[in-house]
């Protein structure tokens, strides 16, 4: 059921690569919800999914950006602007890459240049991304930037390797930066700490599905869905968390409080 929680707002959606991604999904329902938006990816990435078919759903335009690239953010923030008629009021940064996960190389064997290549997209990006809104004056008064992120920043998962690192800087830029935007444009900056999730990413890291299971077992709501995932950032797009700002906020079915579950226990023999 549509509420129109985002009527008459404009936004930006990265990293939608398929059905499967929670970009996808929160594309989808904030065009329920009244929105209008532009989405992107890195020109690699939309040769390998099928954002076209979102943008005819959604009636949406694709802008094509590296989100590594300050010159190709720039381009995307001046053409928003132009496509939707006006300043933005909502960003999602969906973006996440490991080359040390995807060539499976142990944490403490990390290639050097692969960990500062994960860096670079997977939270650098955030920074270039709000330095160049800033810069650009493109975002609305108490606009709402949400980037998503894994509890692996604060609690040890050892098949997350890098990203673990690079998601707790990704955290922190939103905290950092959350205060200057905060301060100067009243705009919102959170993270999204989300449950495993079955979207292609996630099911390319070793041992998900096991983790997926224990996670499960573990939260006393279950794992939290990529469709629930959008209902939460839609709910930070909107105006009524005008006052959430530099939070990360736990989506996870209660995993992240739980110390351990009855159900794990059983399962473990213990009586």
């Amino acid at each position: 059921m549509a509420y129109n929680l985002l009527k008459g707002k404009r936004g930006i959606i990265t990293g939608a690569l398929d059905e499967n991604s929670i970009a996808w999904k929160v594309a989808e329902k904030a065009h329920e919800e009244g929105a209008t938006f532009v989405l992107t990816n890195a020109p690699i990435a939309m040769r390998m999914g099928e954002i076209n078919k979102l943008a005819e759903k959604t009636n949406s335009q694709i802008i094509p950006a590296d989100a590594t690239s300050v010159e190709e953010l720039t381009n995307l923030f001046t053409q928003s602007q132009e496509v939707l008629g006006g300043k933005i009021d909502f960003v999602l940064h969906s973006i996440g890459m490991s080359v040390n996960i995807r060539k499976k190389i142990p944490y403490a064997e990390s290639n050097y240049d692969y960990f500062m290549k994960g860096i670079d997209v997977s939270a650098m990006s955030l920074h270039k991304m709000l330095s160049v809104a800033r810069k650009l004056d493109a975002i609305n008064e108490w606009g709402s930037v949400v980037a998503l992120t894994y509890m692996a920043a604060q609690r040890t998962f050892p098949f997350y390797t890098d990203m673990a690192d690079i998601k707790a800087m990704l955290e922190s830029i939103a905290r950092s930066f959350g205060y200057h935007y905060g301060l100067e444009k009243k705009v919102r900056i959170n993270t999204v700490s989300q449950s495993p999730t079955k979207t292609t990413a996630g099911t390319g890291i070793k041992g998900f599905g096991d983790f997926f299971d224990f996670a499960n077992a573990v939260a006393p709501l279950g794992n939290a869905s990529a469709e629930d995932c959008a209902n939460y950032c839609i709910t930070l797009f909107s105006d009524l968390t005008r006052m959430v700002t530099m939070q990360n906020l736990f989506h996870d079915g209660g995993y992240s409080t739980t110390g351990v579950s009855m159900e794990v226990m059983t399962k473990l023999g213990v009586e």
